[in-house]
């Protein structure tokens, strides 16, 4: 990949689309593996990692490529398409690399010095930490860390006891960022879709973490770019959502190969029967409006963040809704083209199988929540929305 300083931004956005399509070819060969080893191999992270995608939001300055965030969008749904695990851990792990431009500068350098630097974390179970000299002693389990078999770094979000937070209220949140190998994976992650995340959980007992690698959650971001203007529960949604529809849109298009070549036993060709052509005209109709409502309402809040440096709250409430609303959609077209397969698609090596999983398993996720549609709801009825997560 061209260096980020001496190639123009247009030259660079193209290397990374053609990187993530040699990407999506390399994952299609790989998704049985991927699947069945329950993680993405060195073979799927190491290209992901030297082509650059593991850094798509990561700061220029610190040697990342600070894309534009509808082209992050854009780059997930190609992977999404190829492979659900691998579209949500690309989402998962550039979101959390936002983190950088947050950190102090010198953490960040000693992270993304490495071409290969990947952060994983996890929402906290009962985490604390202590204050000691010159750093914190922490305790604590964090689950569903995506991506944490490939992660170099993991991030350990918890409170520090003692302390007040920049509201001056609850308890000061604090980052603390861990090399992996200082941390026990719990391998808790027995599931039957998106199994390739890795999302086991971690745990550490008594560990001294420095200073300097800690920075306080909320703070304002150290980089200028508009992209550290964006919510990580925005990028984390539409990420998602566009990785849900990456995957109903790749199990639609199996389904349609397969009815021109499949023929029910003594019946005519899948393709020609009237209940084939009207599910996939309705499975067409659910996708494409899930995806327009997702890419106008991610237009309008990036177009907002550059320009004004700053987000409505209809546009939050438009941004969280679509990309709650193309999650919920995507189960309904992989439902439906899980039914046209018939027997063919109980076969885990299938793969409507597997995204039939996948998307479930997306729809399970804090970002699927039928809630979101209250929070909605309540804004659109002119009701204080009353949530963190718009």
């Amino acid at each position: 990949m061209a260096d980020t300083h001496q190639v123009s931004k247009e030259v660079i956005e193209l290397e990374l689309l053609s990187a993530a399509e040699q990407a999506a070819k390399n994952l299609q060969l790989l998704a049985p593996q991927i699947n069945e080893s329950r993680e993405l191999t060195d073979a799927v992270t190491n290209p992901l990692a030297d082509s650059g995608l593991f850094r798509l939001l990561v700061p220029r300055s610190v040697g990342g490529y600070e894309i534009d965030y509808l082209l992050l969008l854009k780059i997930v749904g190609i992977i999404a398409r190829a492979d659900g695990s691998a579209g949500w851990c690309l989402n998962q792990n550039n979101v959390l690399s936002t983190l950088s431009a947050f950190m102090p500068k010198d953490l960040a350098r000693e992270i993304w010095v490495d071409r290969r630097a990947v952060l994983s974390n996890g929402p906290p179970v009962g985490s604390y930490a202590v204050p000691a000299s010159g750093g914190y002693i922490l305790n604590g389990r964090w689950n569903f860390s995506s991506g944490s078999q490939h992660a170099t770094w993991v991030v350990a979000l918890t409170p520090v006891e003692g302390r007040k937070g920049i509201d001056g209220k609850a308890e000061e949140m604090r980052n603390m960022i861990l090399p992996k190998e200082q941390v026990e994976m719990l391998d808790v992650w027995h599931v039957n879709g998106l199994r390739g995340t890795g999302s086991f959980s971690f745990t550490v007992k008594d560990l001294f973490v420095p200073e300097r690698r800690t920075f306080v959650e909320g703070c304002p971001p150290l980089e200028d770019g508009a992209l550290y203007l964006m919510p990580k529960s925005l990028l984390f949604c539409s990420g998602f959502a566009t990785t849900a529809l990456g995957v109903a849109r790749s199990g639609l298009d199996s389904v349609i190969e397969l009815s021109l070549a499949k023929t029910p036993q003594e019946q005519e060709l899948l393709r020609k029967q009237p209940f084939t052509q009207r599910e996939i005209g309705q499975a067409e109709a659910i996708w494409r409006s899930a995806n327009a409502y997702l890419s106008d309402s991610a237009e309008a809040v990036w177009e907002s963040v550059v320009k004004e440096r700053e987000i409505s709250v209809e546009n939050r409430i438009n941004l969280r809704l679509s990309s709650t609303h193309a999650i919920r959609e995507s189960v309904k077209v992989a439902d439906i083209a899980y039914s046209i397969c018939g027997s063919s698609a109980i076969f885990e090596q299938t793969p409507i199988q597997r995204k039939f999983q996948d998307v479930r398993v997306i729809s399970q996720q804090i970002q699927g929540r039928m809630s979101h549609y209250d929070t909605a709801g309540r804004h659109f009825l002119e009701l204080d929305p009353d949530s963190r997560l718009y």
